[in-house]
Parts: structure tokens; C-alpha cells; sequence
């Protein structure tokens, strides 16, 4: 037990270090973690890691898909409904039938059903793998939310494929119409469980005297009761946690109602995912000895092979439907025509940026043993280790090559969008004119009667002038990114001089440090208002 204890933290302390270092050298963490994995394998004495599929999907895909949920604009989400359903679904099933068609007619003794099987596995993009790549790099707003759109379904209709063709497989029979009319079936179940359950919770939240550790508490439990409930009933559970979580998001307001709450809230997730994140990709790269052992009577050559016609055809197939499904529709709806034009460039980035992942491991490794018949799998070991090239080629590749994209093509913002300084400060405009509003027509007896409140108005008299100024400058003078960055740079050089100005009252020990604490959390805030929780 002390030495699996003493891996764990080893492997833990290994992976910060990893990631610390792609931020030195300024690569994506997911990449950079596969292949530090992948070399570290090859190492002797290194333990071989065993991925149990179902600690994958129970332990790790719940939390990850809620907390991709929670923080996606539902209206956003809704706005760009049509390109995220053609993904999200469409090119799901286009690239499940092509790759299954492509496998049979090139790996020696596959079936259509084993083809399915696969094209389910490698259909669906990994969602931690495009946002942390894209991660300060300007991308227009429509591409980052039709990104986030599909990672978030796609899941569930890649995993519903492999599900059916799986049972194919097992059972030797398969029926279009029954396995479409199935598909509608778990995926609304999913929804409706998913609703339900996120009903529940909120009640629990709104209604119960909680405090913000048991708030913190809850929202971790709920994704894994939202998954669990949903596929008890063998309903989709990964459609229960998005839908689940994306209601909990828009009503956020309503049931998390203090400050202390969502900050210890955001203290919670931040770590937990980071951490989720960054051993699964570790975890992919060091489980290829195992699966190298398992590939039987095929070379590692026939593997690497057959992975790479593969990982061609997905990249390919996502050009091929990313096109038609940016344009077509606009030359046919005038509706959607009143929608700026995503031009070439759009599309590019929305191709490029199809990396694999967990998912698709996870899922390769759900594949069984046996079959019913107590014989072996067939091909089971040639699939995964096929997943397994997939994921490296897609994510080490077009990872490393994503953001050269980019600069090439010099993305622009595709939509009218307000500089997100203007957003800022016409937001805490319309919050201090609510706070005037209430001092003179509610507490208009306590701010004549009380000192500290009538300072409190003319402070927000000042702040609302001194608003109303930045807008008109913002609004006349049209501030060009340099001047802005500028203006951030200056902020963040006043708050680090005022948080070592903390440091040395702290000595001084003139002040509480419960006070000091407070002052250091301001900062923090103000802070987080310039860099949006960046670095």
C-alpha cells in the first residue's frame, strides 16, 4: 500500500514538474504530456500502468464533461446549434461508416460490424485538447463556442455507435432502423435524467441551509449521480451530465448566492480538472507498453500502418464535411445568410483542431475480452493499439501545428463583437446605476442619517462618472490591442507592488492578518478582472 501511495505521488509530482515545463517552452500540456509518457515507457524499471477503462469513463469523463458544461454559454450553445449538431452528430456517423468501410477493405479478416466498432472509438474529438491548445490564442468567439458545442455532445453519439456496433459484434446481428430508433431513445432518456437530476440538486442547493463547503461538495457529486442515474436505465449517461450541467449553469445565479461560495467553488474545480486532465494524457502515453503486448499477431509496422491511413481519413473526412456544412446551409436559408460569413479561415481552424483523446482510448479499452462464447475478441488488441496511433498522430501533430495555423492564416473575429474592456465597464455601469437607484429611492432615510452609507453613494456617484468617461474614450478613440495591453500591463505592475506593500505589513504586524488576507483576496479579484484567469 505505501509504495502504490508513494507511485501515485511520484507520478503526480512528475506530472507538475511536465507541465510547468510546457509552459517554459510553450507547448500545449496534453501534447507535451503524451510524449513525455510515451518516452518515459521505454525507460527500464519504469512500473507498467494498467488503465482500467471503467475507473476512466466513472472516475474521470463525468467531472470533465460537467465542468465543459458549466461553463459554456447556453446562449452561445443555442446561437450555434446547426454547425454543432452537423458535427457533433453528422460527421460522427460520416466518419464512423467511412473508417468502417476503409478498415474492412484493409485489415485482413475485418468485419463491417469490427469496422463500426472502430469508427465509433475515433469519431469524437477530445475537448481538453483543442481548448488547452487554443488557450491564449486569439480565435474568434464562434469558433472557440462551436468547439466547445461539439466536444460536448459528440461524446455521447460516438459512444451510442459503439454500442450497437459492439453488440453486433457480440450477438452477430445489427438492424438500421431498430439501432437509429434506439439511438433517439437513450439520447432523450439521457437528457430527461439528466434534467431531472439537475432539478433535484437545485432544490437541494436553493432550498437546503448548505454552507460553501458542502456547495463545493455537491457539485462534485452531482456529475457522477447525473452519469450513474442515467446509465442504470441504460440511458445515455454522458448526455445526463451535459444537459444536467448546463441547466445548473444558467441557473447558477439563483442557487449559489454568495461570494465565498462560488470562489471556493472555483478553487475546488480548477484543481480537480487540472489535475484530471493532466494524468489522463500522462496516463495515455505511458499504457503503450501494455498495449504493444497485447497486439499479438500483428507487427507493430501492420499497427503503426494501419493507425496512419486511419488518422488520414479522419483528418481528411473533417475537411470534406466542415465545408459543406459551413456554406451549404447559407445558400439555402436566407436566415441563416444574416449571419457574417465564416469565409475560408473559420473552417480551416474548426478542421485543423479534431484531435483525439480520452475518450477514444477509454473506449477502445471497454472492449471485452471475450465474447459470449468464452472465445477471444477478434481483433481487439489491433484496435486499440490503431486508437492509440490515432490519438498521437492527431493530438501530437495538429496540436503542435494548430496555433502555425493560426498565425499563417491571420484569423480575425468573424462576428461584431464588443471589446471586452467596453463589456466590462458598461456591465459595472448598469450595476452601480441599480446600487444609486436603490440608495435614493429605498435607503434614502439611512443615507441622510447614516454616515458611512452617504459616503457609500457618493462613492458610486464617482464611480459612475468616472464609468461613463472610460466608455466615451473607449467608444470615441476606438483603442487599438496595443494601447489596451498597455493598460493591463499598468494594472498588474500596481497590484504585484501592492501585494508585496502586504507582504511588508504582515511583517510590520501592525494590521490583523485576517485583514491582510481580505485585502490580498481585492487583489486577487481586481486581478482576475484584467486576465480573465489567464497567465
Amino acid at each position: 500500500m505505501h509504495h502504490t501511495l508513494l507511485l501515485i505521488l511520484g507520478l503526480l509530482f512528475l506530472m507538475f514538474l511536465l507541465v510547468m515545463l510546457a509552459q517554459r517552452i510553450r507547448i500545449a500540456y496534453p501534447i507535451f504530456l503524451v510524449i513525455a509518457g510515451l518516452a518515459m515507457s521505454f525507460i527500464p524499471g519504469v512500473p507498467q500502468l494498467h488503465l482500467d477503462p471503467e475507473l476512466i469513463f466513472l472516475i474521470f469523463l463525468p467531472p470533465l464533461l460537467y465542468e465543459a458544461a458549466w461553463y459554456t454559454s447556453w446562449n452561445d450553445f443555442w446561437k450555434w446549434k446547426r454547425p454543432i449538431a452537423l458535427l457533433a452528430f453528422g460527421l460522427v456517423f460520416f466518419t464512423s461508416m467511412v473508417v468502417a468501410y476503409t478498415s474492412v477493405a484493409i485489415i485482413p479478416g475485418f468485419t463491417l460490424a469490427l469496422g463500426f466498432l472502430l469508427g465509433g472509438i475515433v469519431s469524437p474529438p477530445d475537448a481538453v485538447a483543442a481548448a488547452t491548445v487554443l488557450k491564449g490564442i486569439k480565435v474568434p468567439k464562434r469558433l472557440i463556442t462551436i468547439l466547445e458545442g461539439e466536444s460536448l455532445v459528440n461524446d455521447a453519439s460516438s459512444l451510442i455507435v459503439f454500442k450497437f456496433a459492439l453488440a453486433a459484434v457480440l450477438t452477430g446481428a445489427f438492424s438500421m432502423q431498430e439501432a437509429t430508433g434506439q439511438f433517439f431513445l437513450v439520447a432523450s432518456m439521457g437528457i430527461v435524467v439528466g434534467l431531472a437530476g439537475a432539478h433535484i440538486m437545485y432544490v437541494v442547493h436553493r432550498f437546503l441551509p448548505t454552507t460553501p463547503a458542502i456547495d463545493a461538495a455537491l457539485t462534485v457529486m452531482t456529475p457522477y449521480i447525473l452519469f450513474l442515474a442515467a446509465e442504470h436505465f441504460h440511458f445515455s449517461g454522458v448526455m445526463a451530465v451535459v444537459s444536467g450541467g448546463l441547466f445548473m449553469s444558467y441557473r447558477s445565479h439563483e442557487v449559489f448566492q454568495t461570494g465565498s461560495t462560488r470562489l471556493n467553488m472555483l478553487g475546488v474545480w480548477i484543481t480537480m480538472i487540472f489535475v484530471m486532465n493532466a494524468l489522463v494524457f500522462i496516463l495515455i502515453g505511458l499504457s503503450l507498453p501494455e498495449i504493444v503486448q497485447g497486439l499479438g499477431e500483428y507487427s507493430i509496422a501492420d499497427g503503426i500502418r494501419y493507425g496512419v491511413i486511419v488518422s488520414a481519413i479522419i483528418i481528411v473526412l473533417r475537411f470534406l464535411w466542415v465545408y459543406p456544412a459551413a456554406h451549404v446551409p447559407r445558400w439555402l436559408s436566407a436566415k441563416v445568410r444574416q449571419d457574417p460569413s465564416p469565409g475560408w479561415k473559420g473552417p480551416v481552424i474548426i478542421s485543423w483542431a479534431g484531435m483525439r483523446g480520452v475518450v477514444s482510448l477509454a473506449t477502445a479499452l471497454s472492449i471485452p475480452l471475450m465474447m459470449g462464447d468464452g472465445v477471444a475478441f477478434p481483433q481487439r488488441n489491433l484496435i486499440i493499439f490503431i486508437t492509440f496511433v490515432v490519438i498521437f498522430i492527431t493530438l501530437v501533430f495538429q496540436g503542435l501545428t494548430l496555433p502555425i495555423v493560426i498565425r499563417l492564416i491571420k484569423l480575425e473575429e468573424i462576428d461584431k463583437m464588443m471589446p471586452e474592456d467596453e463589456q466590462r465597464a458598461g456591465i459595472q455601469l448598469r450595476l452601480d446605476s441599480i446600487a444609486l437607484q436603490l440608495l435614493t429611492d429605498k435607503y434614502s432615510s439611512e443615507v441622510s442619517g447614516n454616515e458611512l452609507v452617504g459616503q457609500m453613494k457618493n462613492y458610486v456617484e464617482s464611480e459612475i462618472d468616472a464609468l461613463q468617461e472610460r466608455l466615451s474614450s473607449l467608444e470615441s478613440i476606438h483603442m487599438k490591442h496595443a494601447e489596451i495591453a498597455e493598460y493591463h500591463h499598468v494594472l498588474l505592475g500596481i497590484y504585484a507592488a501592492q501585494r508585496k506593500e502586504l507582504f511588508q505589513l504582515r511583517k510590520e504586524k501592525f494590521f490583523s492578518d485576517e485583514e491582510i488576507r481580505k485585502a490580498e483576496l481585492q487583489l486577487d479579484l481586481n486581478e482576475l478582472k484584467v486576465t480573465g484567469g489567464g497567465h
